[in-house]
């Protein structure tokens, strides 16, 4: 991976306060604002009727990620105002276009095309202003960063799985990186899921929508980024915490393309989905997290102690997913 430009950090006092603040207020916010999402649903149009691609039935109120967005939002404005050379200002920015595209979708589908140009648009402002290298290495960027606010749009599927996913990348990187502004957002991305996910926990009693998915995805993908930039995480630590999400999704599409079905459509075949079906979705939750503590957390504390090895590292978090995806059939209309 090329060097990218090594940002200045934050200067800000009592960071550690402040951060240990935000966190508590966007679990709060998260929350609450989840709760108002969910009493009125229906008169906001934010309903989900099941799909395709559901792993439920019936309508459930969606679009409870919204206190999540507001929760990180409010923080990127705090610290773009008392920071210096950070991510906050590219990421209140370019967070507000994914978000809005996204609230829009929920209330009623949109075009691929305006989704994706909206996506292209966020992730160009986060390259061209936090990475910029070549234009080689940019547009791979782009095109990685646009894929992460998909995947996590992939992988929304069933309770409390994609909050999960953004708590645990919080606390991996949290566990493993220095306190600065770093650490600071990830704390309170690890509050704002939180909150959210005492009402999206199995059963949900509302789903995140795509107001908060890409938003979530996006902002994950520029914090791996800019940890690795300053030092403080090595990206291959962050891609290990992250492997059961991109793993899955490209995986799926993968095989979906290969094997000549129609990759564009709404389906079930992920590897979670699979399980979901299975175990239940609290259970499937609960197994992503024991995985998570118990084989991916523990890699990826590794790459921070012999980085020489981290492909090896990367390679190993993912072996049994692959063997879990060859067994189940995972990317196949399975059911």
């Amino acid at each position: 991976m090329p060097s990218l430009q090594r940002p200045g950090r934050l200067r800000m006092k009592g960071m550690d306060v402040v951060a240990i603040i935000g966190a508590v207020a966007a679990f709060v916010v998260a929350f609450l604002l989840a709760l108002l999402v969910r009493l009125f649903a229906r008169p906001l149009r934010l309903v989900a009727a099941a799909n395709a691609r559901s792993s439920h039935e019936g309508e459930t109120p969606t679009g409870g990620g919204l206190g999540i967005v507001v929760a990180l939002l409010a923080w990127f404005a705090l610290a773009a105002r008392f920071g210096e050379g950070t991510p906050a200002s590219t990421l209140l920015v370019s967070g507000i276009v994914v978000a809005i595209i996204g609230l829009l979708d929920d209330l009623e589908d949109q075009s691929r095309t305006l989704r994706l140009v909206c996506q292209l648009a966020a992730a160009g402002i986060c390259v061209a202003w936090l990475f910029h290298t070549s234009l080689w290495f940019d547009l791979a960027l782009i095109l990685l960063a646009v894929w992460f606010v998909n995947l996590y749009n992939f992988m929304d599927g069933i309770d409390g799985l994609a909050a999960s996913q953004g708590a645990a990348f919080a606390l991996g990187v949290l566990v493993m990186g220095d306190a600065n502004l770093a650490s600071g957002t990830p704390l309170v991305l690890l509050g704002a899921c939180a909150g959210f996910l005492c009402l999206n926990w199995a059963p949900a009693r509302v789903f995140m929508g795509d107001v908060c998915s890409g938003f979530l995805g996006l902002v994950v993908f520029v914090l791996a980024l800019w940890l690795h930039a300053t030092g403080e995480v090595h990206v291959a630590a962050s891609a290990i915490v992250l492997a059961v999400f991109w793993f899955d999704a490209t995986w799926t599409l993968c095989v979906r393309i290969v094997t000549g079905q129609r990759f564009m459509e709404a389906h079930r075949s992920h590897l979670y989905q699979i399980i979901s079906r299975r175990l239940g979705h609290g259970a499937t939750t609960g197994l992503f997290w024991a995985y998570w503590a118990l084989w991916l957390l523990p890699l990826a504390w590794a790459v921070g102690a012999w980085p020489e090895l981290a492909p090896a590292f990367v390679a190993l978090a993912c072996i049994p997913l692959a063997i879990a995806s060859v067994r189940l059939r995972a990317g196949r209309d399975n059911g």
